[in-house]
């Protein structure tokens, strides 16, 4: 497709011609050059092919309602929509767009301005919305809202109900949460307050349990703790901690999302530390944004302040150089990289350096291990069709390999490529590199 020349950039503040106030800044319009380069790296576009549903169509698309030229009708909805805000088009982009900066703004002026027209959070059940905005991002009712199932995997009904067919009776959201649920480990119950360092202290940490990571995944946030202990770090577990507000923040609950953020930035302000560490993708991305999100507010400056403390802790361990664990953990396996670490944080090599020290452990490559597997926060929900086609092709992805375990560092990948694995290969265990980590270094069995 050829480019469209556009007009020079100068030092003068560039405005629409008929403009309306759609929240994005319009220069950053401009940056696009539609060379279309990150059509390839855009999953709605790989699955589709349709221009509208790439991020170079969809830059089309908000500039014409900036500009007025184009009224912001269904069918330019539903193309936005689409979007999963995976921001792999800003890691192929040569121009440097920062695609989310342009359509995060503008989803708030898309819910804003939608009148009596549901937006996709608004065509999900009571119950899903519920549960989505009310149990998710609180640890502990998402915790007690899944001991039924806990129960059920513990005393292996879950299994005599499969086989009866009696889970098909199921209201939808129900059935999707089961078939998400990752299999019951045992693990040792709440976090303390403050692990001390193992040895000679070399740091002191805080660390980000999270939501929705705290309730599915608890032993991460253990093993989290207990590499960073091994390792000569105070780990200090801040107990007035609250959900980044990422699944507000994406679902276009600006106020929402900013209230969790200012209640981090108090609570995580009460000591000094050398970093906040975070083990999810989505959370880190979140947190490393706080600046922007709260830039309008009083807590701007606390925003930066904690922005600057965040680190994903495959960055902290690499730059640690600590020792490395030498119990052997014989496994072929793949790593598939969470759209908020290797796109919004730039952080890719890190984590398959933590893999890379565990002895026996092979790494083997994955094809389009940077597209998204459809988790995308509640993507899965408003968007079910496009994120089951885009689960069943990751997984075909990783079946292609023999892998006998898939890696991945961030709770709604971990759940998205869990639900679509097990029905065809159950054997696969799907976990975060800290896990297998700290098998190495403890001996624990793997």
């Amino acid at each position: 497709m050829a480019t469209i020349a556009e007009p020079a950039r100068t030092s003068l503040p560039v405005v629409p011609p008929s403009p309306r106030n759609t929240g994005i800044d319009y220069e950053l319009l401009l940056d696009c050059v539609h060379c279309g380069l990150c059509t390839a790296a855009c999953p709605t576009y790989v699955e589709l092919g349709t221009e509208m549903d790439s991020p170079r169509g969809r830059i089309y698309l908000m500039r014409a309602v900036t500009d007025g030229r184009l009224d912001l009708q269904a069918d330019v909805r539903r193309h936005l929509d689409l979007c999963l805000d995976c921001r792999a088009c800003e890691s192929a982009c040569p121009s440097g767009v920062r695609y989310g900066r342009l359509i995060e703004p503008f989803r708030l002026y898309m819910k804003k301005t939608q009148g009596n027209e549901p937006g996709p959070i608004d065509r999900l059940s009571r119950l899903q919305r519920w549960a989505l905005f009310h149990v998710t991002p609180y640890a502990e009712r998402l915790w007690l809202a899944l001991a039924p199932a806990r129960l059920l995997q513990r005393t292996g009904l879950d299994r005599l109900l499969e086989r009866s067919g009696l889970l098909d009776w199921l209201p939808p959201p129900l059935r999707q949460l089961y078939d998400m649920l990752p299999r019951w480990r045992r693990y040792r119950g709440r976090l303390p307050e403050f692990l001390p360092a193992h040895g000679k202290k070399q740091k002191v940490v805080a660390l980000f349990t999270g939501c929705a990571g705290a309730a599915f995944f608890p032993e991460t946030n253990w093993n989290t703790a207990r590499v960073l202990q091994r390792l000569g770090c105070d780990v200090w577990v801040p107990r007035g901690q609250v959900c980044c507000g990422a699944l507000h923040y994406h679902a276009a609950e600006e106020v929402k999302a900013r209230a969790f953020a200012a209640i981090n930035c108090a609570v995580f302000g009460q000591r000094t530390v050398d970093a906040i560490i975070v083990n999810a993708a989505g959370c880190g991305a979140m947190l490393k944004d706080y600046a922007h999100v709260l830039g309008p507010t009083a807590h701007a400056a606390a925003g930066r302040a904690l922005a600057r403390k965040v680190r994903d802790i495959s960055e902290f361990l690499v730059d640690l150089k600590p020792q490395r664990p030498t119990h052997p953990v014989k496994l072929r396996a793949v790593y598939h990289d969470p759209c908020h670490l290797c796109h919004a944080q730039q952080v890719r090599s890190q984590p398959r350096q933590l893999l890379e020290w565990v002895p026996e452990l092979t790494l083997v490559p994955l094809d389009e291990s940077e597209i998204c597997c459809g988790a995308a926060g509640s993507y899965n929900l408003t968007q079910p069709e496009m994120a089951q086609r885009l689960g069943e092709r990751k997984v075909r992805h990783i079946l292609a390999t023999g892998a006998e375990a898939v890696f991945t560092a961030n709770v709604g990948c971990l759940l998205q490529i869990g639900r679509y694995l097990r029905p065809c290969r159950p054997e696969v265990r799907v976990a975060h590199p800290i896990d297998v980590l700290w098998a190495s270094y403890s001996g624990e069995a793997w």
